[in-house]
């Protein structure tokens, strides 16, 4: 009788922060794996425009086509893998993205023709997929609260990396050029791939909630969101739907000033030298490192409200970008464009987080990372165009065009509920 009525009157149990599937040091072993393998993934094609010169494509013409290859092929290959992880087993699939990765680059590394040095890049998109696959993995075992912040996490390495890397890379390429750093780092996934496999396996079926929406079958085909609302009573924040668009502009919008970068920033401020480039390059990204996790706990109720805010912050950023012609004028514009990222990458990770209730995470988790990379071969192909008509600066303007038309669709759900509301006051 005292053990029944102590069962009643107990408070809920507290769940642990990184969820009920994985310890925190498992959820930041993941990060790390992540941000140690995308290293060169994400730091080297910066250095395109140096790279292609040694094999041949002295303008480098090729630089914004080659930009998006890994990530064509990525996006094919994306949701595939994430079934496949479904299937048969998160930790078997991660583990073979990191090893896809090393091979990858080692191929790069000792390209001696663009043929060849294209060959490894679609490789590299193929056989990669390990940020989709590493949030598979936490997916799998994490939600709701806990999942928005592994995810936030997860973009925390992505931005970490992105940061790093460019430095790095400018800062040895007195020493060793950016193509033959790529063979050098390949040792980065394989080092990853050993600190994974050291990871237990997540479970492979998620327990759904009681109570469902209605029964309709999303775009990709995966089960209906749940409507059980979160602890505060909000019901899941968007559609897949919404979600999909959201993802592909936001990329859209901020890989396309990434080709031509430092093209731009040699342009305008002669005689800049390649660590100076690799900084400016990082600026925005060292704004999520520092701002991410309070972003996190001030949208985590209201993620529309900072999507707007975040793509408004684009547009001012990238506007920037055009007028820019002193060093201190592109410090201003990257960190603006920084806070824009920052709100977007917080905020769709708990639209994303609300979205994974009751669905397969390899199969959802793949499908999100196909509009990504599908934005980002949007903004590569419009990179080239636009540099090859209009020089360096025809790629922000693009960018800053399409943030201001997502501003005023992610705002306009929201006017009709506010005129309502002030119909019935």
């Amino acid at each position: 009788m005292k053990t029944a009525t102590a069962a009643r009157v107990a408070p809920p149990a507290v769940e642990n922060e990184a969820g009920p599937g994985l310890a925190r040091r498992q959820v930041f072993a993941v990060a790390g794996c992540y941000f140690v393998a995308s290293f060169a993934a994400l730091g080297l094609p910066p250095y395109l425009t140096e790279i292609l010169p040694e094999l041949g494509d002295g303008a480098a013409r090729w630089a914004g086509l080659l930009y998006i290859v890994p990530t064509i092929f990525g996006a094919i290959g994306a949701p595939l893998w994430g079934r496949l992880a479904d299937r048969f087993g998160r930790k078997r699939l991660l583990l073979r993205a990191q090893l896809g990765l090393a091979a990858a680059f080692l191929l790069a590394g000792w390209a001696d023709s663009i043929g060849t040095f294209a060959a490894a890049l679609v490789l590299q998109g193929v056989l990669g997929g390990t940020f989709a696959a590493s949030n598979g993995y936490l997916g799998a075992a994490l939600e709701g609260h806990a999942l928005s912040r592994a995810l936030t996490l997860m973009q925390g390495s992505a931005r970490a990396a992105l940061v790093c890397a460019p430095i790095v890379v400018g800062a040895l390429t007195p020493w060793l050029s950016p193509h033959r750093q790529y063979a050098l780092l390949a040792v980065l996934p394989l080092a990853a791939a050993a600190m994974l496999a050291a990871l237990p396996e997540p479970p492979r079926s998620r327990t759904a909630a009681p109570q469902t929406a209605a029964a309709e079958v999303e775009a990709d085909g995966t089960p209906p969101v749940e409507a059980t609302a979160e602890p505060s009573g909000r019901a899941p924040a968007a559609s897949l739907r919404a979600l999909y668009a959201i993802e592909f502009a936001f990329v859209f919008s901020t890989v396309i000033s990434f080709p031509y970068l430092i093209s731009l920033i040699k342009e305008r401020i002669p005689g800049t030298g390649p660590m100076v480039s690799g900084v400016l390059f990082a600026l925005p990204h060292m704004c999520y490192l520092i701002a991410a996790i309070p972003v996190h706990s001030l949208f985590r109720h209201r993620p529309r409200a900072g999507i707007a805010l975040g793509f408004g912050c684009i547009a001012l950023g990238l506007a920037g970008h055009g007028i820019a012609h002193s060093l201190t004028a592109f410090v201003a514009v990257r960190l603006v464009l920084g806070a824009g990222l920052t709100l977007g990458l917080v905020c769709m990770s708990v639209l994303a987080a609300d979205c994974a209730k009751g669905r397969a995470p390899g199969g959802l988790f793949g499908s999100i990372e196909f509009f990504s990379k599908a934005g980002a071969v949007a903004a590569g192909m419009a990179a080239a165009v636009g540099n090859d008509w209009f020089g360096p600066t025809a790629p922000v303007l693009t960018g800053t065009a399409i943030a201001l038309v997502t501003v005023v669709a992610t705002a306009l759900p929201r006017l009709p509920r506010t005129l309502r509301t002030r119909r019935s006051l």
